[in-house]
């Protein structure tokens, strides 16, 4: 690795700090907490930051904006999610997650863990908001980083507009983001222009008939039969109607009726999940779902419309052309033989949802988290859990380039 000048200055205390930074780490590991309800993360990030002497203020319930602003110059923003999922560690690490929280919504008390990388997302805009505070010097501009919460239910950058996200901070010129995957080599980063992510949503889809004896199915209406038709007539859109030049997903996770084996109950709900790297392509899933379901009830004599609502909406993460390829030019000149051209990847984000509100470009890139990939393990596996080195300096070195690219001066 050959950094910059400007890349070397700021990241020159890297080595000094990486012992506590380890432990931080380790900490946020250790104590992950829900969507919205990232209390103590936020209050722990907000510590490290003031004592720092770095400006932040608190968006919405958890939510943080910490500015650094360092004169006349562009003005760039970077992002890191903060929320853990609602699930066991099983990754045998020493410091592996032990935490329980109550959900708020559902006074249930759930185990939770960083199984998707969040608390490595932390430690890198930390460990770049600390790097540019110290090192001001070498650059010149306005560097914020923005802690959001609730990323897993696609609840949490809206949450920050609603909450006025963009009085608490001036319009960037950029909005970056990174997300820690299994799909890259360990400290790898991987970026390309237009669609990285999908776009997703869930539906859930409530279909009626008419309660029956099972012995006498003639009298009624029988939404298992009509809920089975639906899902194996649903397989037909991607094959059938979606060009195969556009990758697209629709799939039924779930599929709930009755309560007896001889009991022809009244409903069935189905529980569906589509994916799509265009919104147009996302429209036209969305329509023939619909098309198909009503279809399908009238051909079933439903007595009921069916009923459809749309939960767990994520965006498409459309990558900025010009933006990317800025970035792209830095991640090579400083990480030569470390940079990769990203695949589209089926995952998806509520990332876009500020820059889009704020009509800004956005660039978001992956961090290889694993290195060796025959180990690797999925984001969302209770057994996640990335290698703690390179992953977090490449973190805050992938940060510090990226934003370098407007901040730093041009030769």
């Amino acid at each position: 690795m050959s950094l910059s000048s400007s890349a070397a200055t700021v990241l020159a205390d890297l080595d000094a700090t990486r012992e506590a930074r380890e432990a931080l780490y380790i900490h946020f590991h250790q104590h992950p907490e829900l969507s919205l309800q990232e209390y103590e993360t936020s209050a722990r990030i907000r510590e490290e930051l003031e004592k720092r002497g770095i400006d932040v203020q608190t968006v919405g319930k958890t939510g943080l904006v910490a500015t650094i602003a360092n004169g006349e110059g562009p003005i760039v923003a970077m992002r890191a999610d903060i929320d853990g999922l609602p699930m066991k560690e099983v990754s045998g690490k020493e410091y592996a997650s032990t935490a329980t929280q109550v959900n708020e919504a559902t006074g249930v008390d759930t185990p939770v863990a960083h199984s998707c990388g969040h608390d490595v997302h932390i430690m890198g805009l930390l460990g770049a908001l600390e790097a540019f505070h110290t090192h001001r010097d070498a650059w010149s501009g306005t560097f914020i980083g923005v802690f959001q919460p609730a990323e897993e239910t696609a609840a949490g950058a809206q949450d920050m507009v609603d909450n006025g996200i963009a009085d608490v901070m001036p319009k960037p010129d950029v909005y970056l983001g990174q997300h820690v995957m299994a799909t890259l080599p360990g400290g790898h980063l991987g970026t390309r222009p237009g669609g990285i992510l999908t776009a997703a949503k869930s539906i859930k889809v409530t279909v009626h008939g008419t309660g029956s004896h099972g012995s006498m199915p003639n009298l009624g209406v029988d939404p298992i039969v009509l809920g089975s038709a639906i899902v194996m007539r649903l397989q037909t859109i991607v094959s059938r109607e979606i060009s195969s030049m556009d990758p697209a997903v629709v799939t039924v996770g779930a599929f709930h009726a009755g309560s007896k084996s001889n009991i022809i109950g009244d409903s069935a709900e189905l529980l569906l999940n589509t994916r799509a790297y265009d919104t147009d392509v996302e429209k036209q899933l969305h329509e023939a779902i619909e098309r198909i379901v009503r279809a399908e009830c009238q051909a079933s004599r439903s007595p009921k419309e069916p009923e459809f609502e749309y939960y767990d909406v994520f965006p498409l993460t459309d990558n900025d052309e010009t933006a990317t390829g800025i970035v792209r030019a830095a991640f090579d000149e400083n990480f030569a033989g470390e940079v990769i051209d990203s695949p589209p990847l089926p995952a998806s984000e509520d990332f876009s949802i500020i820059p889009n509100h704020l009509d800004v470009p956005y660039v978001f890139w992956t961090l290889g988290g694993f290195n060796d990939l025959s180990e690797a393990i999925g984001n969302h596996n209770p057994a996640f859990a990335p290698d703690m080195q390179p992953t977090l300096d490449r973190g805050v070195e992938a940060i510090v380039v990226a934003a370098g690219a407007w901040l730093f001066p041009k030769n």
